[in-house]
């Protein structure tokens, strides 16, 4: 089941919300408010995802099987879950990224061969 699920998350664009948290737990397992944080930075502050937003997709990226929960801890009486990749994870990141570096290399090509407009 999950392949199915993971091979229409390759196939179709990823939203740049979901691509930014894969990608901010690429370096490894992170808690909510971190994953918050990682996004922000990534995006160069242009994506500030709110927790209901991010728990809505982490439950998504969940059930599509590309996180997982890694560990829980408690910190200061709250409870903090942690995230990780999947292996299928892992691959529709990486899928992505190609797919990303394949439009940008063909639009950066198009516009050196691009000619002055004469006047």
């Amino acid at each position: 089941m999950y392949r199915s699920l993971i091979y229409v998350a390759w196939v179709t664009q990823m939203r740049e919300p979901t691509f930014l948290i894969l990608t901010a737990l690429a370096a490894g397992p992170r808690h909510g408010y971190g994953i918050i944080q990682e996004v922000t930075v990534l995006s160069e502050q242009r994506v500030t995802l709110l927790p209901g937003t991010l728990y809505t997709a982490l439950d998504r990226l969940t059930a599509q099987g590309l996180v997982e929960p890694d560990r829980e801890e408690v910190v200061d009486g709250r409870l903090r879950r942690y995230y990780r990749l999947t292996p299928d994870g892992v691959t529709a990141l990486r899928t992505e990224t190609a797919r990303l570096r394949q439009l940008a290399t063909a639009a950066e090509t198009r516009l050196r061969a691009r000619r002055p407009r004469t006047v």
